[in-house]
């Protein structure tokens, strides 16, 4: 699809929301040009808010008076156009961003909860069904927002290693199977990185409120070589205000009794196991090295070991899973009842082996995805786990979303804290991303580690130097 931008600079906007209706294809963006080759989307600012589209035999074209916000009033043609030409209605209408529970919380605070809610109706199109998950996800959120401190943070640690590759996976990683060699070199510089790091926020005084361990898959470390670094994270930092402590063990296959003890002795008391589906089909469709059996059996142990704040991520919309095995899995985890339950819709992420291989992103899929989160709404609801985190990708199946379910008082106030970007997160490791948020203002400053494994070792004193910007960051907030 060609994309032409003239005489105005909300090309981001507009193509997102063109790629919602035609997530299989390349969106071409073209700027300042009017030589128009099909099939094509032309947008204008001039005297008036042009929006053309012909596609095939259909042509249509509208125009607007420009208005206070004329980015939205032009996407708003190009949405009008697109929902008639595709015959589809996207459950989250305009909203292309990845943090509509943040949007809405603005939003209410600044123009009252009615305003916010006519704007997301009325003015983004967002169905009913979303606006009130959305609105019962912040009311969740904020009572846990408004515990943080101006100087709290939460600290991030990456083990970018896994067994093998899910083949909907794009996250930076290595499997083991390549890059054994490197993990013991990594988690001596990853454990010297959080002692500098721990340096850094006792000399701002910075207060530690959450901590979580992700990757990758975490557990694909050895026993040893968890306590190494978890003992590390424990012995530098002052954990006297800590909430949460979060590992994030994932693939059931790497979960042993012995790594378990080890999490669990270093003070860790949130762990996430991750099946994705309890059917040993599917699993296999989509490269994962394990079996349901193998995920029971590993919550089992996780149980036996004491862990008593266990999360469980499912995904709506996978290859070759119905609705009746997805309601199935679904079922199954209610009736194991851990503290929370993740279910997230497939992203078709450009580097992950399914699109790669062409897998599309069809009509059916998406109605298919849609059934399921509307089946984990009712269950979840009615099993008692409240909405309290949601979040959305690009290249989302059905143009749907992630939402996090807990217990009361089992949140992840971690998730909370990333989605929010309520507060700094200091990351640590490879891929990982330091977050500093100055107090009582939206900014956002960003420090990004090497993402490869063997980049991050190879360079690891640039590395580190890096880190010194927090401190420059601080000081001119607090002067």
């Amino acid at each position: 699809m060609n994309l032409y931008i003239n005489n105005h600079s909300f090309h981001y906007e507009l193509e997102n929301l063109t790629r919602l209706f035609y997530p299989n294809e390349k969106i071409k963006v073209i700027k300042d040009d009017y030589n128009y080759e099909l099939p094509y989307i032309a947008t204008e600012y001039a005297d008036k808010l042009i929006v053309e589209v012909r596609v095939g035999d259909y042509i249509r074209r509208e125009e607007a008076e420009p208005e206070n916000n004329n980015e939205r009033m032009m996407c708003e043609l190009l949405y009008r156009i697109l929902c008639e030409l595709t015959s589809a209605t996207p459950p989250w209408g305009m909203i292309t961003g990845v943090r509509p529970v943040k949007l809405y919380r603005r939003l209410k605070n600044d123009e009252g909860e009615q305003k916010a809610d006519s704007y997301f109706k009325d003015k983004l199109f967002v169905s009913d069904s979303k606006l009130r998950l959305t609105k019962l996800t912040e009311t969740i959120e904020k009572r846990i927002i408004d515990l943080s401190e101006d100087k709290s943070f939460s600290l991030y640690i990456s083990i970018p290693f896994c067994p093998s590759r899910c083949y909907y996976c794009s996250f930076v990683q290595s499997s083991t199977e390549r890059s054994k060699h490197l993990i013991e070199p990594y988690v001596n510089l990853l454990c010297d990185e959080i002692r500098s790091t721990a340096e850094i926020a006792s000399s701002l005084g910075l207060k530690l409120e959450t901590i979580y361990m992700g990757g990758g898959t975490p557990t694909t470390l050895s026993a040893e070589q968890l306590d190494k670094v978890l003992s590390t994270v424990n012995q530098s930092f002052d954990t006297s205000n800590l909430r949460e402590f979060t590992v994030e063990a994932g693939r059931p296959d790497t979960i042993k009794e012995d790594k378990l003890i080890s999490i669990k002795e270093n003070k860790v008391g949130r762990i996430s196991i991750n099946p994705q589906t309890l059917n040993d089909k599917v699993l296999r469709s989509i490269g994962r090295r394990h079996t349901a059996l193998e995920t029971i059996k590993a919550y089992e142990l996780a149980r036996k070991v004491g862990f008593q704040s266990i999360n469980m991520d499912m995904i709506a919309g996978l290859p070759d899973e119905s609705e009746e095995s997805f309601v199935s899995t679904l079922n199954k985890l209610c009736a194991l009842s851990p503290e929370c339950i993740t279910i997230h819709t497939l992203s078709m992420k450009r580097s992950s082996t399914l699109t790669q291989d062409g897998t599309p992103i069809d009509a059916d899929t998406s109605k298919r995805a849609a059934s399921m989160l509307d089946y984990a709404l009712e269950k979840l609801t009615q099993e008692n786990y409240l909405p309290y985190y949601l979040y959305r990708q690009s290249r989302m199946v059905g143009n749907l979303e992630n939402t996090g379910w807990s217990k009361p008082g089992f949140e992840s106030l971690y998730n909370i804290f990333v989605m929010d970007e309520t507060h700094t997160i200091l990351g640590c490791g490879a891929g990982a991303v330091t977050k500093l948020k100055k107090p009582g203002d939206t900014y956002l400053k960003r420090i990004f580690n090497f993402k490869y494994p063997y980049e991050y070792i190879d360079r690891y004193k640039e590395q580190l130097a890096r880190k010194d910007e927090v401190c420059t960051f601080y000081q001119n907030c607090f002067l």
